[in-house]
């Protein structure tokens, strides 16, 4: 099992699709943005030995999303996997984010309002 901590509250739909409203360009600056943002941290847990080989795909990868509180909907939360799974790609850490590499998405909803974050479990598809 590898867990990989990006210690944010990641932008949702509702603010990307806002951004997408305002200005042409400000969305694809958010995205941007927020990739590299989690780009950062999987290139930290990296350095700290975290590697996926070929041998686990196609992986599990459950997500557990701790928010400040329970105003933001699930689905918009979960939005911000795009972003995650960018930032793998970006990070090098997984080639692609497709069939071949995940087989499985889960999602758990939690409230840590002094640590906001999120923990991204990855697992082999066998684990």
């Amino acid at each position: 099992m590898i867990k990989i901590t990006i210690p944010h509250v990641l932008v949702g739909a509702n603010e990307y699709i806002n951004a997408e409203r305002s200005h042409r360009h400000r969305a694809a600056r958010l995205k941007k943005s927020q990739t590299n943002l989690c780009a950062k941290y999987i290139r930290q847990a990296m350095k700290r030995g975290v590697a996926i080989g070929t041998d686990l795909y196609p992986l599990s990868i459950e997500m557990h999303w701790y928010m400040p509180d329970k105003r933001k909907d699930l689905d918009n939360i979960a939005f911000s996997k795009k972003f995650i799974f960018d930032g793998m790609m970006q990070a090098e850490l997984i080639p692609n984010d497709g069939y071949k590499q995940i087989q499985t998405l889960t999602d758990k909803y939690l409230v840590d309002k002094d640590a906001p974050r999120v923990e991204v479990i990855i697992k082999g598809a066998e684990q």
